[in-house]
């Protein structure tokens, strides 16, 4: 079994990124698992062009996407990305659309395909502070959620898909009031996350 574990570079003005800070950690085995790790860039084009081409490149058969959701107190698996990029931020190439499809064509809207809510069980069995979230923004990371799961759609791949949102780090809500979670918790809760995956793959088959 290939679980492909994404996270993101910094944006928005931050030094790091707790998505990829915790990924980039992660083991090269979980489970029996081989556990591929890739850093996307925080922009809507880069996103769209180079997440395709390592899913079927690599044909995992899970993705696991992460990313960072400042201001979230606890670890959100999203349940469903949404056909729109909209955002008054722009991303680190400046661009910020309003109102585009991430895809002309393609479907409203997708559901994540990975055991949400027994991803978010393991979590808390964990006593790791974590829920479903029924929206995953207009940004670039549901951008890639809806990337990924579009992608696998029309390859006809069996791979199962989705994204979970992490918090600020505490190293970067220093100087800002805002909720944040130890490193090596978020760094725990990605591996809980991808060990609940695995389980929930295995006992499907």
């Amino acid at each position: 079994m290939k679980v492909l574990v994404t996270g993101f570079e910094p944006f928005g003005g931050e030094e790091i990124n707790p998505s990829w800070e915790a990924v980039s950690g992660l083991p090269g085995e979980v489970d029996g698992a081989a556990i591929i790790k890739r850093r996307l860039p925080v922009t809507f084009n880069g996103v769209r062009k180079v997440l395709p081409r390592i899913i079927i490149d690599e044909k995992p058969d899970l993705v696991i996407l992460t990313g960072q959701a400042g201001g979230r107190p606890n670890v959100t698996v999203e349940r469903v990305a949404i056909n729109v990029m909209d955002s008054t931020m722009p991303d680190n190439e400046g661009f910020a659309p309003e109102d585009e499809p991430v895809f002309e064509g393609a479907p409203a809207a997708y559901f994540a395909t990975l055991p949400i809510k027994a991803i978010v069980g393991a979590l808390r069995e964990e006593k790791i502070p974590a829920g479903i979230s029924n929206t995953a923004g207009t940004y670039v990371c549901n951008t890639a959620m809806f990337t990924a799961l579009h992608t696998i759609a029309v390859a006809g791949m069996e791979t199962k898909a989705g994204f979970i949102h992490v918090p600020f780090s505490h190293e970067q809500a220093l100087e800002k009031p805002r909720p944040s979670m130890a490193l090596e918790t978020i760094r725990k809760a990605i591996l809980v996350a991808v060990k609940a995956s695995i389980a929930g793959v295995i006992k499907a088959r």
